[in-house]
Formats: structure tokens, sequence, C-alpha cells
């Protein structure tokens, strides 16, 4: 009895390596997952680079208005301008590496177990770094235009904050007071919670109830806004001291440097942060012989800084 011919499906044109043709599917799992775990990615100010270090991101100040005195000529006045330079992080990495011995005798596929996970790690990550730039925007003391009427950072100090919802709603309030105070448009306004405190108001009556106009469901436990506010449910809030230059501080830049101890919420608009892409999100996958197993490598390289500090606010219990 003769032996079947096989229509390798991972084959290009039945030649080649056995998963030539898998690696485009698999790649786009991966991008799949980081897209469905991040919630920050769409949600302020990011520019690719085709090649170098840092990016430019211009800044510039507000104009202003004067009476005319009749015969007096018009010759025009100063607007200040400025720059913010972002510098690229360290190429971010999430890694495995199957053995082909084990990955035979495994009795279930962990391939888009391993995609998943992937993606979600860098993902993950990439939210950390942006939260605590929001958080670092938020306590900046110096706006990035020389101009007086531009202020600075905003911190709301509110004590039972993070346990009793009604303190939380009105410091969310102060918030929205601030930005308006700031010149910060009403539109594309984000307010990023724990979990805990986020169900804290979906289970207040006052954000919720429609007879306050409340938008939020206690049986869905969703509460989507607050003061025209945005909110975002993520585990990812900062409440540390983030230093050194470990994977949370930014690596060897270390530009998400920040004391964000006794945070409780962030509150931004998308001009507040910016976001550098060198290398976007990919993904690469080689069978090695002499090891006689799969590496897979899912990869990106940013950097992320403080565009506009007056459109960040933060919301904590106390003075760290």
């Amino acid at each position: 009895m003769s032996n079947a011919t096989i229509s390798d499906l991972g084959k290009v044109n039945n030649a080649g390596t056995a998963d030539a043709l898998f690696l485009k599917v698999w790649a786009g799992e991966v991008l799949s997952s980081f897209e469905q775990y991040t919630v920050t990615a769409d949600k302020h100010m990011v520019r690719a680079i085709p090649s170098g270090k840092s990016a430019q991101f211009p800044v510039m100040g507000r104009s202003s208005a004067e009476y005319h005195t009749p015969g007096n000529e018009i010759v025009g006045s100063a607007l200040n301008h400025n720059e913010k330079i972002i510098t690229i992080n360290d190429l971010l990495i999430s890694h495995h590496f199957l053995a082909s011995i084990q990955e035979a005798k495994n009795h279930y596929d962990v391939r888009s177990v391993y995609t998943t996970e992937m993606g979600r790690a860098l993902a993950f990550q990439m939210d950390k770094h942006v939260l605590q730039v929001i958080c670092k925007a938020a306590k900046t003391s110096t706006a990035n235009v020389g101009d007086t009427s531009y202020p600075s950072g905003t911190i709301i100090t509110s004590t039972n904050s993070n346990t009793a919802a009604a303190d939380l709603i009105t410091a969310i309030f102060d918030a929205a007071e601030a930005l308006d105070d700031n010149y910060v448009p009403a539109e594309d306004r984000f307010c990023f919670l724990k979990p805990e405190q986020y169900y804290l108001l979906a289970n207040a009556s006052n954000a919720i109830n429609v007879d306050f106009s409340g938008m939020g469901s206690i049986a869905a436990g969703v509460v989507p806004q607050l003061a025209g506010i945005n909110l975002i449910k993520t585990p990812h809030l900062p409440t540390a001291n983030i230093s050194g230059t470990g994977v949370d501080a930014g690596g060897a830049v270390a530009s998400a440097v920040v004391d964000a101890r006794n945070t409780v919420a962030l509150v931004m608009h998308p001009s507040a942060v910016g976001t550098v892409k060198l290398m976007d999100l990919a993904v690469e996958m080689e069978y090695d012989i002499r090891r006689q197993g799969t590496l897979m490598v899912a990869k990106y390289a940013q950097g992320h800084d403080v565009l506009r500090p007056e459109a960040a606010v933060q919301i904590r219990t106390a003075a760290p």
C-alpha cells in the first residue's frame, strides 16, 4: 500500500517549513489581543516615526486680545512656541519558547493561549506607562509653553474619595471644573479608576439613578459618564512610588518615573500625554533546529511623556 501525498496547510506551495503560512494568522491574534486589552491606546496623542530615537511634538501658547486705539498701526503680537521631545524607550518584548517534543505530547493547543497572553502582556505594560505619565502630567508644575496664562497640572486631594462614592463624585466634578478653568476641551475627557472605585460609583444612586439623569446600571455594573467625563475601569492605575529604570519605570529612558502613592483616579484629555512609536507591535516566530523548538517574540519600541500638564488631573486621598 502506497503512502498518501500530504498537502501541508502551513507550507508555501507544499514546500519549505511546515508553518510558514501560519505566522500571519498567529501575529494577527497577538495584535487582536493587544487591541482588546489596552484601554489607553486611543485616548492620547500618538505619533509614528520611521527612524530615529525621538520625535518632536510642537506645543503652542494661547493668543490674546486687546483694544485698538484709533489710528494706531496693528503689527501683530507674539505667540509662544515650544517643543516636547519624546524619546523612545528600550525594546519591550514578550517571548516564549515551545519545545517540539512537548507540543507533540500535549493533548491541547497552547499557541492560541500564548498569543493571547503575549498581546495582553504588552497591552498591559503600555497602559501602565501611559497612566504613569498622566499622573506625572498632573504633578507637573511648569507648563511646556513659557506663558503665564498656561497653568500647570492639577492635584485634587479628597481624603475619603477611595471609599465614599459621594466624595469621589465630588472630586470628579472638581476635576471637570479644573479642566474647564484651564480651557481644556470638554470633548474626549477620560477618568481612569481602579475596579474598586469604579464599582463604588456603579452602586451610587446619584451616579446611575435616572432621577438624577444617571446613565449607569446596577444590574450591568456600569457607569459610563460623570460630569461629561468617560469613566474607564483599569486595574493598572498607578498607586506606588515608581522609580529606577525597571520595566514599569520605562526602562533606560525612565520617562514614566512618578510618585503615584495615594492615587484614586486620573482625569485627562488626550492632549495631556504623547506617545511616539518607532516600532509598532510586531511578532516574530522561528523554528530553531539546534534547540528543536519554536521561539516566539512579540515586541514594540515606544516612548511616552507629558505634553500639556494643564490637561491632566490627579485625584488622591493625601500627599505622598
